[in-house]
């Protein structure tokens, strides 16, 4: 039953959305025969309740995994709007980028105005940039105007913000396809031009060709001016208030931007190319450093953040006469994210009362975000008390910080926070991913950080824990819940402890659910970031085992019913741990790596020597890649996979189904037309994933 049940799922495509999402239910009985069956509705628990009592507020006592629960596949897969970023325009109008998957993943910019905010994109464009592959900084407000990139050809597009129904005209020169994308643009209104990096995919999309360039916004549509080059990646443009002055980070191969990285500015000359430039921050080979997020400030002075001393991303101010760099205010905590979109603003310069000019920023410590004002002359910080307890961008007018944040029972969000000097005097929510979702409040389960001891003596690791929470039912105290663990991607890159459906969807089913941030994660500082170079596919699998036995140990999961998940890296963490250890008894890979020589010779540019410092020589290549030991693989797997993956293409998944198919194991794979690395459309999800272990 249980390969026939497979084999009638084994490798689908889908086209189109199903009126339900699609659910994998792995039934686990005390036999140990594992069943694999598709379902597109929730089926009922399969054995009968107990009450507890037949007072009000007694809850069914019900095995765990076997809650009836709200938050069902559609609730999930309605609440996933996705923000692009914010910016204020002068006259103080919010604008935000959207992304809807109930419009097959189009992203829409869109303005607040009053309380009906009103979309600015027509229906036959999208906000999105291709460049690197992951795109951000897509878009670009000054005055009445935006520059965007278009999602289908690529090309940079002008539009009126005040006019409604305004139709965006092209500014770029028009290739026969999205082979040339821009991101992370500036207005310089001194020569009446946009500066924005430029990737060239026309000979290569493996090896594309990145600049800085100028676009001319006369109204004569040519080449781009090519204004800095030589290196293999380029972000962060950004100019002086005169325009006199530009500044940008680079850095090159095999170096990701968070491993080594140079600031830069350049001098602008009469004719508008650049005649000097000095290495501002980077170039010293005794100092390993990651500069990013270079901004001028109102007077002329340019400010950043780079990891250079404590190892930890902290605020750092140029003086120009003497070429030295001075920190602000030192601090064990991380002020910036790794760079993998373009566009962040991790701080914003704004004005006092008396005019004075003070730095909004915010950094995370110890697994919470912090918002506060520094006063970079007086040496002082600030915080500033709001609900927030993760926060990604800021974007700020007049006495008010527009602030992208999320937290345990705020999904991703953008809160209006008005300032009365260095206090905040009111917070106000103004756009939600899920603005219905607190509905469901009773159901949420609140994370739990949770440190942990790793395999190594004296090193420990992070995860945020999810207890079954559910308002009408219980277990018994003599059962312990399933687990579901979660590898997050990247590898570099760091998972929140905030409100996601997903994650509720099931531990209101009576799941237990753990999200790890393993060595090699961000938000703690560059040693912890590094414990992963050369071992990539080692400590990783080894923190997420740990992670499971200290929940094991501390009663709060089921050694029999432990199973793991994880994206993109994620994903391959999830292969590696069932190839290499017996801890979980079952899996679920989406667009996950099973093949790191494959990996490596088709990713992306921005990629392609990545794997050089987490992975090492030939042998750990090819010791470390699950499809060469599918031997070892012994519980279920189901695969997930976009067919337009540039990052992690299909061939990834298709090469571990069919070597684990031949082997005679419960395997599936599910791939998905038109999506691209990570699943943008409505009826796509993690949650499709549903694993039901009942008892009887």
């Amino acid at each position: 039953m249980a390969i026939s049940s497979l084999t009638r799922l084994a490798t689908s495509t889908i086209t189109s959305p199903p009126p339900f999402a699609t659910a994998l239910i792995i039934s686990r009985y005390f036999t140990k025969r594992i069943i694999f069956t598709t379902a597109t509705k929730e089926k009922n628990p399969p054995r009968s309740f107990k009450t507890m009592s037949s007072s009000l507020n007694s809850k069914v006592i019900a095995p765990y995994g076997s809650w009836k629960s709200p938050i069902t596949a559609d609730v999930v897969s309605g609440s996933s709007k996705r923000l692009g970023g914010t910016a204020v325009d002068p006259q103080g109008h919010l604008f935000w980028l959207e992304s809807r998957p109930s419009e097959s993943g189009r992203v829409v910019l869109v303005k607040e105005d009053g309380d009906e905010p009103i979309d600015i994109t027509p229906p036959e464009f999208s906000v999105r940039t291709l460049a690197q592959e992951y795109g951000g900084g897509a878009f670009r407000i000054y005055g009445d105007t935006v520059i965007f990139s278009n999602y289908k050809d690529q090309r940079l597009y002008k539009q009126s913000t005040s006019s409604k129904g305004s139709c965006p005209v092209p500014i770029t020169p028009d290739y026969g396809g999205p082979v040339i994308s821009y991101a992370d643009g500036v207005f310089d209104a001194r020569f009446n031009r946009y500066i924005t990096v430029m990737e060239d995919r026309r000979v290569s999309r493996t090896n594309s060709t990145t600049t800085i360039v100028a676009v001319p916004l006369d109204g004569n549509i040519q080449e781009p001016n090519v204004l800095v080059s030589g290196n293999d990646f380029y972000a962060f443009p950004r100019l002086d208030s005169k325009g006199e002055r530009m500044a940008w980070i680079e850095w090159s191969h095999p170096n990701m931007p968070w491993d080594k990285s140079e600031l830069w500015v350049g001098y602008i000359s009469e004719n508008g190319d650049i005649h000097n430039r000095v290495c501002v921050a980077g170039y010293d080979p005794k100092i390993v450093e990651s500069p990013t997020e270079p901004k001028w400030s109102p007077t002329g002075e340019l400010f950043f953040i780079t990891d250079r001393k404590n190892g930890f991303w902290n605020l750092y101010k140029w003086v120009e006469s003497k070429n030295e760099v001075l920190p602000l205010y030192p601090l064990n905590a991380e002020f910036a994210r790794p760079l993998w979109i373009f566009g962040m603003n991790s701080y914003k310069f704004i004005k006092n009362e008396a005019g004075k000019t003070l730095i909004a920023c915010t950094y995370r410590q110890n697994g919470k975000s912090y918002l506060g004002i520094l006063d970079d002359v007086q040496g002082s910080f600030s915080l500033l008390d709001i609900p927030f307890t993760d926060i990604d961008n800021i974007a700020s007018w007049n006495d008010y910080l527009y602030v992208e944040g999320a937290s345990a029972v705020h999904p991703s969000s953008v809160a209006k926070v008005t300032l009365d000097g260095r206090k905040v005097v009111d917070f106000k929510i103004c756009w939600s991913s899920s603005s219905d979702c607190l509905k469901y409040e009773s159901y949420f389960s609140q994370p739990e950080l949770i440190e942990f001891p790793t395999v190594v003596p004296g090193q420990n690791a992070y995860a945020y824990y999810y207890p079954p929470t559910n308002p009408l039912y219980q277990a018994s105290q003599e059962e312990k819940p399933p687990l579901l663990l979660k590898s997050h991607g990247g590898p570099t890159a760091e998972t929140r402890g905030i409100l996601n459906l997903s994650i509720q969807y099931w531990t209101s089913r009576g799941w237990a659910f753990v999200d790890v941030n393993y060595g090699g994660s961000t938000g703690y500082g560059r040693e912890f970031r590094e414990r992963l170079l050369d071992r990539w596919g080692i400590v990783d699998v080894d923190d997420c085992c740990s992670c499971a036995k200290f929940l094991l140990e501390n009663g709060k999961a089921d050694k029999d019913r432990l199973c793991i998940t994880g994206g993109s890296a994620g994903g391959y963490t999830t292969l590696a741990a069932l190839a290499f250890r017996d801890t979980f008894k079952a899996g679920a890979s989406l667009y996950g790596v099973a093949d790191l020589n494959l990996l490596k010779a088709e990713t992306h540019k921005f990629e392609s020597h990545y794997l050089d410092k987490l992975v090492g020589d030939d042998k750990a290549f090819f010791d470390r890649s699950p499809i060469n030991f599918v031997d070892k693989f012994s519980c279920p797997i189901i695969l997930f996979q976009g067919l337009e993956d540039k990052v992690v293409p299909p061939d990834q998944a298709r090469k571990i189904y069919k070597a684990l198919k031949e082997k005679g194991l419960p395997v599936a794979l599910v791939e998905y037309e038109g999506e691209q690395h990570g699943f943008r459309k409505v009826y796509i999800h993690p949650t499709v994933i549903c694993i039901w272990f009942p008892q009887g």
